[in-house]
């Protein structure tokens, strides 16, 4: 009788220990989330803020601002944890989430978008945006980005385009994003930051 000969054993493993230790946060957050709010273990926004405290500097004063933006661009948005990560949720899928850079031991802090959000342009366009360090700037952008996200059905934006801007080589993209976060500066900072002026 011939056997079967057995697979070589890898010395290889398949995932690293951040990304195990991921894996293991999802399947402890779906566990909670199965035991619904009854259990008292669901409570999205405290856990959140939990895990930005774990955050080393600066990732931890990113995450803060970033929490500050997406709350004021998107009051809906429920705030969640995902994957051990800062996430906010819109019908209880992922719109978009903070990976601080130590969660993957990368260079920079990662503000990631999921396919929930609706950001469609074209066949083509950005889901993940690094982060070294948040200005005033940055953060209008990031509330343009996320109103964008959680904007109902695909956005019309041919009123939005500047047609000398289009025929200047400038990309449309870029264009209705910067129209969008011009008209979203002032209105964004002034919840997001009251005290500067």
């Amino acid at each position: 009788m011939k056997t079967k000969p057995k697979p070589a054993k890898s010395t290889k493993k398949t995932f690293t220990e951040e990304e195990r230790a991921a894996i293991q946060e999802r399947a402890r957050e779906a566990q909670a989330a199965e035991r619904g709010p009854r259990s008292g273990k669901v409570d999205g926004e405290s856990d959140l803020l939990a895990k930005i405290a774990e955050m080393p500097e600066p990732d931890r004063a990113m995450a803060k601002r970033v929490h500050a933006v997406v709350k004021a661009s998107a009051p809906d948005l429920s705030p969640r944890t995902w994957y051990g990560m800062p996430a906010y949720a819109k019908d209880g899928k992922v719109v978009c989430f903070f990976q601080s850079a130590r969660k993957f031991k990368t260079r920079y802090a990662t503000l990631g978008f999921s396919d929930a959000a609706n950001l469609d342009d074209g066949d083509m366009w950005p889901v993940a945006f690094a982060l070294k360090k948040l200005t005033a700037a940055e953060e209008a952008r990031i509330g343009a980005f996320v109103k964008k996200a959680v904007s109902s059905g695909r956005r019309a934006t041919n009123d939005l385009v500047r047609a000398p801007d289009v025929a200047a080589g400038h990309g449309r993209e870029q264009v209705v994003l910067d129209l969008v976060v011009e008209r979203s500066v002032k209105q964004v900072g002034d919840r997001v930051r009251p005290d500067v002026a």
